[in-house]
């Protein structure tokens, strides 16, 4: 079974429901040639039983026999559903920035900046694509330039060299970090507050030098950011709102 948030494109068959602990729960029903025994896929678009071709499973009896598993997972990614921000991409707007509510203005300028509480887009820009893809664009290259920096001032610190950032727009993860030294972090990370990026950052540059999560790992998060639980559990109960639109759904 997967509680892991997954946004795999899957070919289901009608949804159907079975009552769990006495609540109603819509699951589908998947034959994949890849699966060999049947799981549970639980994730924010829902639940789904999978079963290897030829199986004869019934769905519904393996949905009862797992269904305390089955309703925590659906109460938890129901609940995420329900925290996520509703945006409106025009000039008004407010979009958190390093933590703080920052409003969207347009403005006929030669580019795009961030400047006392607001995102100053240059008109042509939205007129050549949107909002949105404007203030996305914006919130990139600004993550470029204070993901470098950061990296820069914990690599020295920790004593490590990383190769290059590349920021992305992964859905599950904020931050990865290759065997070649390349970081991968998330632009979305733009929204949270600068001691969450700092967080993400030094965890990532830490397994330049310890490639599992083992004690020595931790020693070394804890040492350049003492309050590393804290904004770890920050990420978990807050991560909601750093989505951005509903394609990051």
């Amino acid at each position: 079974m997967s509680g892991s948030i997954s946004f795999k494109t899957m070919a289901e068959t009608q949804r159907q429901q079975v009552e769990l602990l006495g609540e109603p729960v819509e699951y589908a029903v998947r034959r994949s040639e890849d699966a060999t025994e049947p799981r549970i896929d639980v994730d924010i678009h829902g639940t789904t039983v999978v079963l290897p071709e030829g199986d004869d499973t019934r769905p519904s009896t393996l949905l009862k026999e797992n269904a305390a598993w089955v309703v925590e997972k659906t109460r938890k990614y129901n609940s995420y559903l329900e925290q996520i921000p509703e945006r409106t991409f025009e000039e008004g707007a407010t979009f958190p920035y390093l933590g703080e509510p920052h409003t969207v203005t347009i403005e006929r300028r030669p580019s795009s900046s961030v400047v006392d509480g607001e995102f100053r887009l240059a008109r042509y820009h939205v007129n050549e694509t949107s909002i949105k893809r404007a203030l996305e664009a914006l919130y990139r290259r600004k993550a470029r330039e204070v993901f470098e920096s950061r990296a820069d001032r914990y690599a020295a610190e920790m004593g490590v060299e990383y190769g290059q950032i590349e920021i992305r727009n992964q859905r599950t993860k904020w931050g990865s970090c290759s065997t070649t030294g390349t970081l991968g972090l998330n632009w979305r990370l733009m929204m949270a507050p600068i001691e969450i990026v700092d967080y993400i950052v030094i965890h990532e540059l830490a397994h330049l030098r310890e490639s599992s999560h083992n004690d020595a790992f931790w020693s070394l998060v804890s040492e350049h950011d003492p309050e590393y639980v804290d904004h770890a559990e920050w990420l978990e109960e807050h991560g909601t709102q750093l989505i951005f639109s509903q394609d990051d759904v």
